[in-house]
């Protein structure tokens, strides 16, 4: 059995939630059109923030049976200087207008169900500057950085912890090892020495956060100097933010990283910060939830031989995906520890 559901004639949603323009240059965005009848005739617009351009400005959808649906593909021009805000797909049929996605949730154990929801994307121009350029990602738990990273025109590779080996990893300008790797990808126990190696011989590490319970390499080798790792989080988003090491290029270099980078961040500032670290790594950051002690382990960096070992739990997880413009400056100087030529791409004129 399933519900008898009444639904729009029509529907149409983005294929991304976030789209991200580290410059002026325009992009294709797709827009997917289900028709809720048969014989659908009509068309689409995009509405868009004022400083920014769609073309074309309306499109034909025709769709001939019911459930079926049309892919339709504009042309988003961002603006000139940072910006955020939303594009909305309008579909005309008649003098009628519809702006709802359609989702639907089906499983084995419960009943098909419909969920109309405002159709949406949210778009953020960055103005960030880049040093480095091929990352290479060691995925965790799960997360969705690496298409972030790609969004802002990094190559990312996703690496096989079983392939990796010091040739593996030499070539790349940092490797970013994902959420809660150390609890969950057994192999590392075998290849944390390869990606020491890579540090010391020059590499930059990018280590985010891992619970202290079931690390699968042993404590002493998590890091090239000790590293304690607690239950220390900041649960508050909007917690106020100190920049406790001013003149590190982490917060200098190629981006400018200030206060207010860290305003519109989601659900949390981080969580599972270090309690315990050696005198060679140096804390950027301290924060603390309404009355709790500061905690400074939330983003520490140490010098390794030629290489940078940064351990972090802020919560790029959530932040990159969502759109948030400072998270995006931070992450960007962390892959940018140690180098100094900046990566420019050509810009496009409006």
């Amino acid at each position: 059995y399933q519900p008898f559901e009444i639904l729009p004639a029509v529907t149409a949603k983005f294929k991304d939630p976030v789209i991200i323009f580290s410059d002026n240059k325009a992009k294709e965005i797709p827009v997917t059109v289900k028709a809720g009848k048969d014989n659908l005739d009509g068309y689409v617009t995009i509405k868009h923030p004022y400083s920014w351009e769609v073309y074309p400005k309306k499109q034909k959808v025709t769709i001939a049976q019911k459930g079926d649906e049309a892919t339709l593909m504009f042309t988003v021009v961002p603006p000139a200087t940072q910006s955020e805000g939303t594009l909305v797909p309008e579909v005309f049929i008649g003098d009628k207008k519809y702006t709802l996605s359609l989702n639907e949730i089906e499983y084995d154990h419960i009943p098909k169900q419909s969920v109309l929801l405002p159709s949406e994307t949210k778009v953020v121009r960055l103005n960030i500057q880049k040093s480095g350029q091929y990352i290479g990602y060691i995925q965790g738990a799960g997360d969705a950085i690496p298409e972030s990273l790609q969004q802002i025109g990094y190559d990312v590779t996703v690496i096989d912890p079983t392939t990796i080996d010091a040739a593996k990893l030499e070539d790349f300008d940092a490797i970013v090892i994902g959420i809660r790797a150390y609890n969950t990808v057994d192999e590392l126990k075998f290849k944390q020495k390869y990606i020491l190696d890579y540090v010391k011989n020059g590499g930059n590490v990018i280590v985010q956060y891992n619970t202290n319970r079931r690390i699968k390499v042993d404590r002493d080798e998590l890091a090239p100097y000790k590293l304690t790792l607690s239950r220390d989080r900041v649960t508050d988003e909007t917690a106020s933010v100190k920049i406790i090491a001013k003149d590190h290029s982490i917060v200098n270099f190629p981006n400018k990283i200030e206060a207010k980078d860290f305003d519109g961040w989601v659900q949390e500032r981080g969580l599972y910060f270090p309690s315990d670290w050696s005198s060679e790594f140096t804390p950027i950051l301290s924060m603390h939830d309404k009355g709790e002690t500061p905690k400074n382990g939330s983003l520490l960096v140490a010098k390794y031989g030629k290489g940078n070992y940064i351990y972090t739990g802020l919560s790029f997880f959530r932040e990159l995906p969502a759109g948030v413009p400072g998270a995006y400056k931070l992450f960007s100087n962390m892959i940018s520890v140690g180098k100094t030529q900046v990566i420019t791409k050509p810009q496009l004129k409006n």
